[in-house]
């Protein structure tokens, strides 16, 4: 059988045997040499033997996913930190859920439901990805599949239901919540399971060492060991949205490639973005350029890997470098990779505003900041045509993030301006010896803004910093002000053009007010150019998605479609004029 996950899987020639008891009867689970996990009703201890290794061990009163020694090679394929489950925890699965053909449950309903019950039982929680093991060990052939419509599909447990008798299913019927509402299953599978990178185990490759040294002198900080620590300030549940077919606007395939190639080439690009956005929602950064190697064939020497192996079967290196001359899977793979970075971003930053560690922070900044180089290295081999469109996108993604971790940072800084009262009644005091007669007289040369239009914005500003608003409330106001201004061209052509034209406008007018600040030596200039920073910034956050919106985009796909204009001055700028 094959293991439930690729962190599950024993190294290779390392047979592992664990048996696991608690003092509940009839529960008891062993996994096998190749890593998988089934029930047993009569052992009565846990062991571990491993080749080579003579360490055997006896864990009394709670159940081990996967093994906790180095193996018999001792370079880490272990968890160092074993996955631990309760037996009131696999009782209370027992109890509750039931395996049952045609039916599927949310993944995202059965971690909420075992929160629930931690919370009940006043036991630790693991994080969303140890759960699914212990998911799987349980109830085992369970598969995972996507449901839904498209743009808003979830994960389901296919073959799993609540059982009649079990008190979540009257919960789930009072709060009548459809994202928890068990529904029968009449779709065709439409993905094979995640592929998983060989010789990948607790998110380090087989070159272990050689891979942390080159992580530290690069300044990558590895946080995947603590990402239950971090995982509140995720969006752990945001699924992948369905790629669509190539189009192929009636062009005839490459020569030498049959539509079997398209095909293997469509199912293994969604297998490889659903690997990357594992490993992703693990924080396992670094591991992303492994992916992008495996992949895109970066060595020779890969290929007696047996990831390697099966993708050679399924599409040969020679069509991969076929495909990727072709103008139709180029513009596919595009939106594919806009798709899953913008999934990407609004996983690891779902709310911009909200407070976020700073170690969280340095690691995606690191992160954003090797992108290009490991895309660019891995893709060595590949036709210059792809790798001209696979970095543009990673370089908006990676832009991306480096701007929304600014913007956070600028705005935990000015929450502290914004409670304090005394800067605030400063701010006042100094804001009213402004002239903005005189400020909206040399403005309004450029920007040719109507004089009611900035006096209400004036007004505005000083009476929502007067009531000491918090931080979301002038976000508020912001996206108030972006709707209210663009308000006369929506549904129309020119809405890009006059959102990023408001931009620059409100930019011209701020630092026409900084400048008077300036000049008068304001005790709060300080103060004042923090918070213009931050609106600023976030000014910019909010046209960004008010076009995408408009396009019918995604905010990464706009970013990169204006980045490669930039490059090239590209006279066919839709919204130049």
């Amino acid at each position: 059988t094959t293991p439930a996950s690729g962190s599950e899987a024993a190294s290779p020639g390392t047979p592992l045997t664990v048996s696991v008891t608690t003092g509940t009867p009839g529960v008891s689970m062993f996994v096998a040499g190749t890593g998988q996990i089934v029930a047993n009703p009569t052992t009565a201890a846990v062991t571990a033997v491993a080749n080579g290794s003579s360490g055997s061990y006896v864990i009394q009163g709670s159940y081990m996913l996967a093994g906790s020694g180095t193996g018999s090679s001792g370079n880490g394929h272990g968890y160092p930190h074993p996955t631990r489950a309760s037996p009131a925890t696999v009782q209370w699965l027992l109890d509750n859920y039931e395996t049952a053909e045609g039916v599927s449950l949310p993944r995202s309903t059965l971690y909420c439901h075992y929160l629930l019950h931690c919370q009940e039982q006043k036991l630790e929680p693991v994080n969303a990805a140890s759960f699914g093991k212990l998911i799987r060990s349980v109830f085992m052939g369970l598969r995972t599949r996507r449901l839904g419509t498209r743009g808003n599909s979830k994960y389901h447990y296919y073959g799993l239901r609540i059982k009649a008798s079990s008190s979540l299913l009257r919960l789930m019927e009072d709060q009548q919540h459809l994202a928890m509402r068990q529904q029968p299953f009449s779709q065709k599978q439409r993905l094979k399971p995640v592929q998983k990178v060989e010789g990948i185990t607790n998110g380090m490759s087989s070159g272990s060492g050689q891979q942390q040294q080159q992580q530290q002198s690069s300044g990558l900080s590895d946080i995947s060991t603590q990402v239950q620590q971090y995982q509140q300030f995720l969006d752990a549940s945001r699924a992948l949205p369905e790629f669509p077919d190539v189009d192929l606007q009636g062009r005839a395939l490459p020569e030498g490639i049959e539509l079997e190639h398209l095909k293997n080439f469509q199912l293994l690009y969604r297998e490889h973005c659903e690997a990357i956005l594992d490993v992703m929602v693990n924080l396992q950064f670094p591991l992303v350029e492994t992916l992008w190697k495996t992949f895109w064939r970066f060595s020779e020497s890969q290929t007696g890997d047996s990831a390697t192996l099966a993708s050679e079967k399924r599409l040969p290196k020679s069509c991969l470098v076929l495909l990727c001359k072709y103008d139709p899977v180029l513009r596919w793979s595009r939106d594919c990779d806009n798709t899953l970075y913008q999934g990407l971003v609004e996983m690891l930053i779902p709310d911009v505003l909200r407070p976020i560690p700073s170690a969280l922070t340095q690691a995606i900044r690191n992160f954003a900041k090797s992108l290009e180089s490991w895309l660019t290295n891995a893709m060595m081999n590949i036709p210059e045509e792809m790798v001209r469109v696979k970095v543009t996108s990673a370089s908006a993604f990676a832009q991306t993030l480096r701007r929304y971790t600014s913007l956070n940072h600028l705005a935990q800084a000015a929450r502290a301006v914004l409670q304090n009262t005394a800067q605030i009644n400063q701010m006042l005091s100094d804001l009213n010896r402004v002239d903005f007669a005189n400020v909206q007289e040399q403005a309004s040369w450029v920007c040719r803004c109507e004089d009611r239009v900035v006096q209400r914005l004036e007004q505005d500003f000083k009476l929502t910093l007067q009531q000491q608003n918090s931080l979301e409330q002038w976000a508020a106001w912001l996206d108030g002000v972006v709707s209210q201004v663009l308000k006369p061209y929506q549904s129309s052509s020119a809405f890009p053009k006059a959102a990023k034209l408001f931009l620059l406008k409100w930019s011209f007018y701020s630092s026409m007010v900084i400048r008077d600040l300036t000049l008068r030596s304001a005790a709060s200039f300080g103060s004042f150019h923090l918070i213009r920073l931050l609106y600023d910034e976030y000014m910019y956050y909010l046209i960004e998605h008010r076009v995408a919106q408009a396009k019918g985009e995604t905010p990464i796909a706009v970013m990169g479609e204006f980045a490669s204009l930039g490059r090239s001055l590209n006279p066919l700028d839709p919204d130049k004029g």
